[in-house]
């Protein structure tokens, strides 16, 4: 018999991976990073008010046995962990897969210098 995961437990696993990705993995360290946190409360604002919307109105559903059933916005406390770990690791391989700047091309043959008046 195989145990059920619960919502909960796939939103820690999720949260989890998303750190060994960025801080071991990729090394990318986007999560130990200021601007990651000063932007986040962006994104959870309105992960908030899109997830209120969709749970509010009954187009997503939750088994409550699988979810700790505390809700923000309508939504469980779980989407949060999720989002988390979606973003984190979306910033990670952005980071990690961005392109590096070029080296400068070769200085040309100089142009020679007018001379003063």
């Amino acid at each position: 018999m195989v145990a059920a995961v619960t919502y909960t437990v796939a939103a820690v696993v999720g949260v989890l991976a998303a750190l060994v990705l960025d801080v071991a993995v990729l090394r990318t360290r986007v999560v130990l990073g200021r601007v990651f946190w000063c932007s986040y409360p962006i994104v959870v604002v309105f992960q908030l008010l899109s997830n209120g919307i969709l749970t509010g109105r009954g187009v997503v559903l939750y088994n409550p046995s699988a979810i700790l059933g505390v809700r923000l916005a309508y939504a469980p406390v779980e989407d949060l962990l999720f989002g988390f770990a979606l973003v984190l690791a979306t910033l990670a391989l952005w980071v990690f897969f961005r392109p590096r700047a070029a080296s400068p091309p070769p200085p040309g043959p100089s142009e020679p210098r007018e001379p003063r008046p």
